[in-house]
This record gives C-alpha cells, structure tokens and sequence, in this order.
C-alpha cells in the first residue's frame, strides 16, 4: 500500500492528551519517535490496549496506556513491529487532513479490513 503521508506533506492535526479517549483503529497519528526524541513518526493505530499483535515469530499484548503504530508502506516503515508498543504519551495528534497537497485523511471511521 502506498503511504497516506509523505514525508514533504503538510498536515494538520488534532492535539491529543492521553485523557482523551478519541483516538481508534486506523486513526493516523503523529508521535514522538521511540527512538530518536529529536524525531516524529506518522503512523497509522492498527492495534490498542489488550490486543494481540503477532509480529514475526512473537506474539505481543498491547499494554494499558500504548498503541500498536504501523506505516502504510509495511515494506519500507519503522514502526512497532521493531519497537513495539507505543506509550500514549508519545502520541502528539491524529492528523486530520493535508494541507499540501490538499486532501482527507482516512481516519478511525474507515474499516480496517479496507486498507
């Protein structure tokens, strides 16, 4: 699949707490990189808490406060499947839609199974 978001998009999001409940399966979401806390990552919630998430040959429960976050692209993405579950606090807003080039972004409302 292509990317929804590339890396030169403009977006804008929906700031998010870990207070607020809003955010669901297939929600895109801009968080602090696990890794790199000088880095962001755009990525879509595939999993949350008390799901399971087979990733290679292990199989992981998505702990109470973290989000399981893919890319679209699952060839070419960093993202949970090297360094798993993602803690709430790291999750800055839900991208709502792009600037430039102008477009809507699938949000939590589209069917998983439809990717």
């Amino acid at each position: 699949m292509e990317p929804t978001i590339y890396s030169n998009d403009l977006i804008i999001i929906e700031k998010f707490s870990p207070r607020m409940q809003s955010l669901g399966y297939g929600d895109v979401v801009v968080a602090q990189s696990p890794t790199n806390p000088h880095q962001y990552v755009c990525k879509r919630i595939t999993a949350m808490y008390g799901d399971r998430v087979k990733n290679g040959w292990t199989d992981t429960k998505v702990p109470k406060g973290h989000f399981w976050l893919e890319g679209d692209n699952r060839s070419n993405s960093t993202d949970s499947r090297s360094y798993g579950p993602v803690p709430a606090f790291l999750i800055k807003g839900r991208a709502l839609f792009r600037i430039f080039p102008f477009g809507f972004i699938p949000s939590s409302h589209t069917d998983v199974d439809d990717w």
